[in-house]
């Protein structure tokens, strides 16, 4: 329980003192003006206070990742706990921050017309198709599993089948229409929710005082035979870094009315998750110490929250757990309509033009989602994929924002430290991953390690030519 306590401190102080470096060395200016103002058109550039901005940002990224990977990543033992707190004070948080507030700069630009603006237009081009994957992935997975705990809430009295198609027409009308219309008004609610459920399980945490493996005593009993690295790094995703965030923080970027408020709507959303990731990652190596590893996420988080809550905070924390993923999956597909949208320059105005972009979207979803649904494998496999092209999109984030920085004559290490080890992270487990090329674990360190090298390479050339351009110019 101390290494747990000792976490959670660490993850309040990262948010205190780093959250504040990297403000600092971003040069948030109160005085700009910003997407809200300058472009308002009562659709999806909207001025909202920071309260609110902060909520959506936090429901929007949170989702299943924080929870069922924390609760995946629990089987590697408290190694969990070290990259959940490092990874997001100094990766996680960082990627967030940064990215949002570079498209607050440029008018709200969706992720791709930014990666595209400091990587190039071929990267963006590949950039565009890993995001729109990831997104319909997305779409797909926080159906799926908000969907089946929902059966098990009503005891099957409403089918699988009904829950989906009551979700897809939320999706629907949320992807539709204006951001302050459905999301503004309930996204707090159900943030509330969520952050309730996480607050009860801490509490319960407290109360129980069940036996949890301190730091000190090694990494605590590892349940799952796959090595921590890159394997941990994976499936810990969204609860410590996530490249599907960036692909979020553009909704709230054109929403902040004020430069100062994206530590908190940015970094602190992202912090609040790694919290929320804690805690499950703290609850289920209780549980696994007590019942075992054979349950699905959804099981184990149905479990605990009726076990350790009762039943009516089981109810409201399982709600909570539902609403995360439903409405992260409804702003991943309003991401993508805004992706395409900005991609082929097409006015977001008109209801027409907007279903023109969602229902080719909508579809190509719902035949990913009957594909996981086929049985359990099949939503492990979408989930995994998800899982890589999730921080794959990172890696090109954290390149693109260490090139942004570079170009403004900023501190790169703050970024290109964690775009290095991810490159490494994603090019390793692509390489070893039983649904990747299965070489032997050797054979892709080597590969993980000379492509980051790779990358280096590429990226201290360009800078030199950078600065050689500049000196000639001055």
């Amino acid at each position: 329980m101390v290494t747990f306590v000792i976490a959670l401190i660490v993850l309040v102080l990262g948010y205190v003192f780093y959250g504040k470096f990297i403000e600092r060395l971003f040069g948030a200016d109160p005085k700009r003006e910003v997407p809200a103002t300058a472009m308002a058109d009562g659709v999806d550039y909207i001025a909202m206070p920071t309260w609110k901005a902060y909520m959506i940002q936090f429901l929007n990224i949170a989702g299943l990742g924080p929870i069922f990977g924390a609760i995946m990543g629990a089987k590697f033992g408290t190694a969990s706990y070290l990259w959940i707190v490092f990874g997001t004070i100094f990766a996680g948080s960082v990627h967030d921050y940064l990215s949002g507030m570079i498209s607050l700069r440029h008018g709200g630009e969706s992720l791709p017309q930014l990666v595209g603006r400091y990587l190039g237009s071929s990267v963006q081009k590949v950039f565009m198709v890993f995001s729109m994957i990831l997104l319909v992935l997305v779409g797909a997975v926080f159906v799926s599993q908000p969907a089946d705990i929902l059966v098990r809430l009503t005891g099957g009295a409403i089918g699988i089948n009904t829950w989906i198609a009551i979700i897809f027409v939320y999706y629907l009308l949320a992807t539709l229409f204006p951001i302050d219309k459905i999301i503004g008004r309930f996204y707090p609610i159900f943030g509330a929710a969520l952050l309730f459920m996480a607050i009860g399980i801490m509490i319960a945490l407290f109360v129980n005082h069940p036996p949890l493996p301190e730091m000190w005593k090694g990494f605590g009993v590892k349940y799952d035979k796959n090595p921590i690295f890159p394997m941990m790094f994976i499936s810990i995703a969204c609860g410590a870094i996530s490249g599907f965030h960036a692909t979020q923080s553009p909704l709230m970027a054109r929403c902040i009315t004020n430069e100062s408020r994206g530590r908190v709507v940015f970094y602190g959303a992202m912090v609040s998750e790694g919290i929320v990731a804690l805690i499950w990652a703290a609850a289920a190596t209780a549980y696994f110490g007590e019942h075992g590893t054979d349950f699905t996420a959804a099981q184990i988080v149905l479990d605990i929250s009726k076990t350790w809550l009762g039943k009516v905070g089981g109810i409201l924390a399982v709600v909570g757990v539902v609403a995360a993923p439903i409405s992260s999956g409804d702003t991943a597909l309003r991401s993508a309509r805004l992706i395409v949208a900005d991609f082929f320059k097409i006015r977001q105005k008109s209801i027409g033009s907007r279903l023109a972009i969602s229902i080719p979207l909508f579809v190509i979803t719902f035949f990913a989602l009957f594909y996981s649904l086929r049985d359990k494998e099949g939503f492990n496999i979408i989930w995994r994929y998800f899982a890589w092209s999730n921080q794959t999109l990172a890696v090109f984030t954290l390149w693109a924002v260490t090139v942004y920085l570079t170009r403004h004559r900023k501190n790169v290490l703050v970024t290109l430290i964690p775009a290095m080890f991810m490159t490494v992270v994603t090019v390793t487990y692509i390489f070893m991953a039983p649904e990747g090329f299965r070489l032997a674990p050797w054979i892709a360190y080597i590969i993980a390690g000379v492509t980051a090298l790779a990358f280096l390479a590429i990226y201290l050339t360009w800078k030199s030519r950078f600065d050689k351009q500049n000196i000639a110019e001055k």
